[in-house]
């Protein structure tokens, strides 16, 4: 064990270095040496805080002023070693924004992070709904959507879904005025704009100005149809961020709601290891997130964080920010909201689930189940893959890909052999947990090498295949497929996965062979 009699009582970040120097953790405490000691003194850690406590060689800290200070101080240390026992945010999907550009006549378009100057709305959760936003921001006010004026008029000119300030057909106040009026509908105020469109269409109707009026009267329409595809209403002034999460088997499943006056701005989704306490690992992740994204105004949580975390994100705004827990009332609505739509889309598929291990017969529901398959063209570029389904949906993380090494010809069974004992064969010299079932893209051939892998390396796992032509479902010893129709839940199931692994099969075999293609040329 580490020297411990150095570490004073006070506040700090500590770090954990491993035999190579290289820091592996990194934590705050309000005090170093009482918060330390913990890993040392207790016995009943998790299996990653066990792994962790094993790889410490030795130990480093900085002493701080607060407990503020000292989160602080953890959060730039994480972004700048990313210790591998921190919680990773990579899980996360990555949403792109709506940008309106600072040039002369502003444009909009499409940025996948913030760094350039200019108004970044978002970011879209959905891709289908941010096109269609950026579609009908660009129709409604004729926006340009060219990264340099051209000196000739494009096609949207033409057609006249750009007011093509290239042409001179607008002057450039006119064209700030639409994209200022653009610009306040991206960051919610739909209805103030649609107000003012309206009284400017009393006024060129009165004036006899009609192709100005039925300008309006587009916009009008438009901007209504799109504030009718917004949700949860709430007479709200401010903007308000809800978190709310479920922890399962060591893993945190999160989601975010960004609400900005009552409408919903974007939900994130993010997946990481638990630590040991969870209400660290949930303050962990709030100083992660909001040391990269603006903190709003209030943060709605399923329970309390300490005054350290109110008192960063209030510094990080450079304004108050109200942490509530909320027990009634509209806000604790928006908080089950939050965690109906965590059960629903991490946990969706539970009953898919429950109704493959009651069709195999399984001993236990099968929550984690991994999925092979083999592709190649011809013979060439060998690969195979594996997906893994999580409590019924796909866990990206999870999934591994494979270059076929013992096999030189067209062989599926002998790939699927390989690929197999590979991944049985490494979980079980590392002490990983093995999933509840195994699915392999083929029929009795492909079913009966796999198993004899696993016989091979001693691992016992529920395993069955599908064969694609009329999607029998096979098991070992037994010669004839399971009489399970091909539309029932759990066949259907097992053909979602499949497919899956089939299609994850493809890119890689894709991407090797352009590969090739590139390095022969």
């Amino acid at each position: 064990m580490p020297d411990l009699s150095l570490i004073p009582n006070e506040p700090g970040s500590y770090q954990y270095k491993d035999s190579d120097g290289n820091i592996i953790y990194v934590g705050k405490a309000k005090d170093l040496k009482k918060r330390v000691s913990s890993y040392f003194n207790r016995t009943l850690h998790d299996k990653k805080t066990q792994a962790l406590v094993k790889s410490i060689a030795s130990i480093d800290f900085i002493v701080t002023g607060s407990e503020v200070e000292a989160l602080i101080l953890e959060n730039n240390l994480i972004k700048r070693y990313q210790p591998r026992y921190n919680i990773d945010l990579k899980d996360s999907k990555s949403y792109a924004y709506i940008r309106m550009t600072a040039d002369e006549y502003p444009t909009v378009t499409i940025a996948r992070k913030k760094g350039d100057s200019g108004e970044y709305f978002g970011p879209f959760v959905s891709a289908k709904e941010r096109d269609y936003v950026l579609s009908v921001i660009k129709k409604t006010f004729k926006l340009r959507s060219c990264r340099k004026l051209p000196k000739r008029p494009c096609l949207r000119a033409h057609i006249e879904t750009c007011s093509a300030p290239c042409t001179n057909r607008i002057t450039k106040e006119e064209y700030l005025a639409q994209a200022k009026k653009a610009s306040a509908v991206l960051k919610g105020n739909a209805k103030e704009i649609i107000r003012a469109l309206e009284d400017e269409m009393k006024t060129f109707s009165a004036n006899l100005e009609f192709e100005k009026a039925m300008l309006c009267r587009d916009q009008i329409a438009a901007l209504k149809h799109l504030a009718d595809r917004q949700h949860i209403e709430q007479k709200k002034i401010t903007d308000e961020d809800v978190i709310n999460y479920a922890e399962r088997d060591g893993r945190i499943y999160l989601m975010l709601f960004s609400v900005w006056k009552g409408c919903l701005a974007e939900k994130q989704e993010f997946v990481f290891d638990a630590g040991e306490d969870v209400s660290e690992s949930i303050e962990e992740f709030i100083i992660q997130y909001y040391s990269e994204n603006e903190p709003p105004s209030e943060l709605i949580l399923p329970e309390a964080v300490s005054d350290a975390v109110g008192e960063f994100l209030t510094r990080r705004k450079e304004k108050k920010v109200t942490v509530t827990v909320p027990q009634k009332g509209d806000k604790k609505i928006l908080l089950d909201l939050v965690a109906h739509n965590v059960a629903t889309i991490f946990f969706g598929g539970e009953s898919k689930v429950k109704e493959l291990g009651k069709r195999l017969h399984l001993p236990e529901e099968p929550q984690v189940i991994e999925c092979f398959d083999i592709s190649h063209l011809s013979g060439t570029a060998m690969v195979g893959s594996m997906v893994q389904f999580r409590y019924g949906k796909p866990d990206k993380s999870n999934y591994r890909r494979f270059r076929i090494k013992t096999v030189d010809k067209i062989d599926d069974f002998a790939s699927i052999a390989e690929v197999v004992k590979r991944r049985y064969l490494r979980l079980k010299n590392e002490g990983e947990e093995f999933p509840d079932l195994i699915i392999i893209d083929g029929g009795k051939g492909q079913l009966s090498y796999a198993k004899a892998s696993l016989d091979e390396i001693g691992v016992k796992i529920p395993i069955i295949s599908v064969a694609k032509r009329e999607e029998e479902i096979f098991v070992p010893g037994f010669s004839y497929p399971l009489p399970m129709k091909r539309s029932e839940k759990a066949s259907l199931f097992i053909q979602e996965i499949r497919d899956e692994a089939h299609r994850f099969a493809i890119t890689y075999n894709r991407l090797l062979r352009s590969k090739e293609i590139s390095d022969d040329n």
